[in-house]
């Protein structure tokens, strides 16, 4: 159980910290724009959590205890959001595009008693509601459900349709409708139910293989997070404009901290290309957060040619490489915007980032941990490197408690004060981080890390040579530590010619570093590839490649 906030000091809560705060210093300011037809003043926006806060409580919401919530409407996220946190419960933030038997078992997994939702999802809700028996409370935002059958789903007595009274609290198969326990519910603070190390929320990072885990951040990781936007350049009318995603980890690093900041936050349902263009304009939105493949179809075509994005002054990118071309042309067509890259993950956001459009950060680095955070890069025994290739090492505040359910995994990316999560990189003097890839994907050979693109340009590069995929695979000479690999390098002939092995590793030793170089070469008619939507050949599978050709002493 989630222990109450001692009483006069309430900033330990989460949602106290980040909304009361603010709306009792500038209680008129607007907080919240949403879809350009409602403003909320942050005095408003208070009271409504209060509200919901309130409701949720009537509806059976304890603190300590998990919700799950399945929730598409930016607005509804952001409000329950809140409200669990000022009551202390510990909410799931589910990912309104898994599949339902992807949905059932993380909630199953999760021991939520309670489950919101609002009216996008009630097919999957209908779905998945037979297969969670230990939720007892099915709680509704945005209007009362409708009838299962109405829904075009029978399958089920007690399911997401079958709407009760809204004083039922979820019993007898019925589902509470939030919005008539808001309506009748009271606007003072609610008691806080949970501060500091309290457990906040689970979320969610997906790896390659089972369940999402599930990533637990406390109120106090999740403040520390809250202070991102404290370090960019901004204003008393700074305007952060973000879309649906916001579920998830998405929040603390994007609604939490604007609303911190004091901004105004401009939530929309669309933000792809063509709203961007219509929003940007329209709310004089000053800050954003995407992905460089964003810029790279918003400056694809002529559409942006006639938008007024002159009020961009902060775009934060993250997620995959900036290429150079793409930012000569955003620093073209957004001269007064600052183009930030950063890195971080799920369980540790944002943090690195530093500005590359006036070379205040080499472009292709992260940047340097922001104020508060810590980052290192380490070799295989552990010491620290510098200019080297290693594992990132993340620190701070912001950090995550662990994997809720999983302590052998948390175990195994905490150590000590720093996360570890499988991220190989640089770090300069200077401190300015640039990321290569993950661990998996790179060869330990002589105590050094390498990424398998070096050696795959290189071997591109010869004559005769079509496509290249390196792996690493258990070294099987004498005298090697278990830990050492061997590189295998498989390789493609282009049409018309006949590659032979030895004389490829030959050409590869006089070019690359020894812990680069080959030590087995197999010649082979394709590489695996993932698909793409469109039906071509996408990343290269490598564990495929190792799986295939790892056991192959003689080459071909």
């Amino acid at each position: 159980m989630a222990r109450p906030t001692p009483a006069g000091t309430p900033y330990g809560n989460y949602a106290h910290a980040v909304l009361t705060a603010n709306a009792r210093r500038t209680p008129d300011r607007v907080a919240l724009t949403y879809c350009g037809e409602r403003n909320l003043t942050y005095a408003e926006l208070d009271r409504l959590v209060n509200r919901r806060a309130h409701a949720l409580a009537e509806a059976g919401v304890e603190p300590g205890r998990r919700v799950a919530a399945l929730l598409n409407e930016t607005l509804h996220v952001a409000e329950v959001y809140l409200a669990a946190a000022k009551l202390g419960a510990v909410t799931a933030a589910l990912n309104p595009y898994w599949p339902a038997d992807t949905l059932a078992a993380v909630v199953a997994r999760s021991g939520a008693t309670s489950f919101v939702y609002d009216s996008t999802v009630e097919g999957a809700v209908a779905e998945i509601r037979p297969r969670l028996p230990e939720v007892a409370r099915w709680i509704k935002i945005g209007g009362p459900g409708r009838s299962a059958e109405a829904a075009g789903d029978t399958g089920s007595e007690g399911g997401a349709g079958n709407t009760g009274n809204a004083g039922d609290g979820g019993d007898g198969g019925k589902t509470v409708d939030l919005d008539a326990l808001t309506a009748g519910a009271p606007e003072d603070e609610p008691a806080l139910g949970g501060s500091w190390d309290d457990p906040l929320a689970l979320y969610y990072t997906s790896g390659t293989t089972g369940l999402p885990k599930a990533v637990v951040h406390t109120h106090a990781s999740s403040l520390a997070t809250a202070q991102i936007w404290l370090d960019v350049p901004r204003t008393e009318g700074s305007v952060l404009g973000t879309g649906a995603i916001i579920w998830g980890i998405g929040f603390p690093a994007l609604v939490g901290p604007a609303l911190y900041a004091g901004m105004r936050l401009v939530l929309e349902q669309d933000w792809g290309p063509a709203n961007f263009l219509r929003v940007v304009p329209r709310e004089r939105v000053t800050h954003v957060s995407q992905i460089p493949s964003f810029y790279a179809a918003l400056l694809g075509s002529d559409d942006h040619a006639g938008a007024d994005l002159s009020s961009l002054r902060v775009i934060m990118l993250g997620g995959e490489p900036l290429p150079a071309a793409l930012l000569g042309r955003m620093r073209e067509r957004l001269p007064e915007a600052g183009v930030y890259c950063y890195y971080g993950q799920t369980e540790a956001p944002y943090t690195c980032f530093g500005r590359v459009d006036d070379g205040t950060t080499p472009l292709g680095s992260s940047g340097r941990a922001r104020t508060g955070n810590a980052v290192r890069v380490t070799g295989p025994s552990g010491d620290r490197l510098v200019g080297e290739v290693g594992e990132i090492n993340l620190a701070g505040p912001h950090r995550m408690a662990g994997y809720d359910g999983l302590p052998e995994r948390t175990a195994e990316v905490l150590r000590g004060e720093w996360y570890v999560g499988g991220d190989l990189g640089v770090l300069s003097e200077d401190g300015d981080l640039t990321v290569l890839g993950r661990r998996e994907d790179s060869i330990l050979k002589g105590g050094l890390w390498s990424q398998p693109s070096a050696i795959e340009e290189a071997a591109v590069a010869l004559d005769g040579v079509a496509e290249a995929g390196a792996v690493g695979v258990p070294a099987q000479a004498e005298g090697r530590e278990a830990t050492e690999q061997e590189v295998l390098l498989a390789v493609v002939a282009r049409a018309g010619h006949t590659l032979d092995p030895a004389k490829i590793t030959l050409a590869l030793t006089e070019t690359l570093p020894a812990h680069r170089r080959p030590d087995r070469v197999v010649v082979v008619d394709d590489l695996p590839h993932f698909q793409d939507a469109s039906g071509g050949p996408g990343k290269l599978l490598r564990r495929e490649i190792r799986e295939r050709y790892g056991n192959r002493t003689e080459e071909a």
